[in-house]
């Protein structure tokens, strides 16, 4: 990772950037369009070596290299080249894109590029420690296996409630393909919090991925959808859909209690009380308690 002295340098070159403003680094995705010169930034994101990506890209922004260009590449080369089995250690070099965007955009228009040059310098590191210990990069799609769009969504949840992770990848494909944004994100955001493997960091994916899709646009979906699915199957051991695991257990209670919530709950009074007697439980009892708990205030 870029060290202090690293970063002061990279401080100074940002001074002599093109200033981000606030409408660029949010503007709508709609002309950013696949295929606008896209593949060769990433290509150069991932063979530049590391000690000299940061004066490339830096000449690549003088030129007028925009921000949201920057971002989108810099996404794509993590899921290509950073494994998300576990969905932590390596992979915060994915994790932490989305962070560091947000980092950006509460930035003066002046220093907006620093996070970004920063998650450039990590994304090397994860890519050299990968290539050290797997060699590992995202694989080309077997387009024989992509099922048509009216058995995507199907064969995706199958896919995951099977744990099947060589199965996942083909429906991915298509619903990248076929379907929305919002539309696909409610399957992801139903399933990211399923277990509690990598103490959170697959509901944390799933959040980011949605959020950084917003700015960089749906025309870059596939790679990350397919890091992301790979990510949400990912286990130890045996199966979880053949064996009864500590990991699992919130996702199915939580699922078998669902019914006892009122179909108004959205339109329940404030109370103060209640958040009180929320804190107490979730500090003194046990998870099935908590979810009891939250049902009943409902």
């Amino acid at each position: 990772m870029i060290d202090r002295r690293g970063f002061l340098q990279v401080s100074a070159l940002a001074g002599l950037f093109p200033r981000v403003s606030m409408a660029e680094a949010r503007l709508s995705p709609a002309s950013l369009a696949s295929g606008s010169g896209l593949e060769g930034l990433v290509k150069l994101i991932e063979e530049t070596p590391r000690e000299k990506l940061i004066e490339e890209m830096a000449l690549r922004v003088k030129k007028g290299q925009s921000y949201r260009e920057v971002l989108a590449a810099l996404f794509i080369a993590n899921v290509q080249n950073v494994q998300p089995r576990p969905v932590g250690f390596k992979f915060h070099s994915v994790l932490a894109i989305n962070a560091a965007h947000q980092s950006s955009l509460a930035a003066p228009d002046s220093d907006r590029w620093l996070p970004i040059f920063w998650s450039l310098d990590y994304f090397k590191g994860s890519q050299a420690e990968e290539k050290k210990k797997s060699g590992w990069t995202l694989p080309p799609v077997d387009e024989s296996k992509v099922p048509p769009a009216d058995q995507a969504k199907k064969a995706f949840v199958d896919a995951l409630e099977s744990w099947d992770v060589e199965g996942i990848d083909a429906p991915t494909v298509a619903l990248a393909r076929h379907f929305g944004q919002n539309e696909v994100f409610e399957l992801y955001f139903r399933h990211g919090m399923r277990d509690f493997r990598d103490i959170g960091h697959k509901a944390i994916y799933v959040a980011g991925a949605y959020r950084l899709l917003n700015v960089i646009g749906w025309a870059h979906a596939e790679p990350i959808l397919r890091s992301l699915s790979l990510a949400l199957q990912y286990y130890t051991e045996e199966s979880p859909a053949k064996s009864d695991q500590a990991a699992d257990r919130p996702w199915k209670f939580n699922r078998s209690i669902l019914g006892g919530i009122p179909t108004g709950w959205t339109g329940g009074k404030l109370d103060p009380a209640a958040t009180a007697d929320l804190f107490v439980v979730a500090r003194t009892a046990d998870s099935e308690a908590m979810a009891k708990k939250t049902v009943d205030l409902l």
